[in-house]
């Protein structure tokens, strides 16, 4: 029997509306994120946040992300919406982090600089002081917190092999198949995590319907792709068109 492999999972962040919301669900999102950060283009009050949230059926996890907030609005906010798991975006030390949360593990950001040539150093180092953390977001470093739409150089990114990888930063249906095939045999298991690759273009906060599914479709052919016995015949770089196209291919379960 062969062994079976762990799939991609995927976050899409920044929603702001039902619609949004509705078409992530409806592509096959295992979470969807609510930034509570009131100086991003994409912020959500928290009883927005609630709204939003209750149209998420069972399995699909509400993720809150805040960025150095108080514990008092962490606690609050998380008691309002049931399973939602909090993300820490900002400067946030490990007792903070704990502290905030009442104790719960959390999902906590590692901002890189995209020019950073071996980022190994603060990856291990939140690593380890973040002992309480379910997995690290590595997303792109920016002064003013929060996405930036770019994405680092993930071929500087160290082997993970015992840490829960969440990839965000400049994910698109173009480049989200590279990512994966990069990154998912480096650490213990790997989401992708899209906010503005899924935007109506030039609307932040504003999600195209068809680029969510377009996004979804590429994660599941990648990970086709990535199972499959003749994965050394799929390139990184396929389009996602290509990719598509191998998900209407018989698989054979040998």
């Amino acid at each position: 029997m062969k062994t079976l492999q762990p799939r991609t999972r995927i976050k899409m962040c920044g929603l702001t509306r039902e619609c949004d919301v509705d078409a992530a669900v409806a592509a096959g999102a295992d979470a969807v994120g609510f930034v509570l950060y009131a100086r991003s283009p994409r912020y959500v009050t928290p009883d927005r946040a609630a709204v939003l949230a209750r149209r998420l059926p069972p399995f699909v996890t509400p993720v809150l992300l805040f960025v150095n907030p108080d514990p008092e609005e962490v606690l609050r906010v998380r008691d309002t919406i049931t399973g939602a798991i909090v993300q820490f975006h900002g400067d946030e030390t490990a007792s903070q982090c704990v502290q905030a949360n009442r104790g719960y593990a959390y999902l906590r950001a590692v901002r890189i600089r995209a020019d950073d040539p071996a980022p190994a150093g603060i990856l291990h180092t939140m690593v380890s002081e973040h002992e309480r953390a379910l997995a690290f977001v590595l997303d792109t470093y920016a002064p003013e917190y929060g996405g930036t739409g770019h994405r680092f150089d993930w071929t500087a990114l160290p082997p993970l092999p015992q840490t829960h990888v969440v990839l965000a930063g400049g994910l698109t249906p173009a480049n989200v198949g590279e990512a994966i095939a990069m990154l998912r045999p480096r650490c213990l298991s790997l989401t992708v995590d899209v906010s503005s690759g899924i935007e109506v273009t030039g609307h932040k906060g504003l999600k195209d319907p068809d680029k969510i599914a377009q996004f979804a479709a590429a994660v599941r052919a990648a990970d086709t792709c990535f199972s499959s016995a003749q994965r050394e015949s799929c390139p990184e770089s396929m389009s996602v068109d290509a990719y598509l196209a191998l998900t209407t291919a018989p698989l054979s379960l040998g």
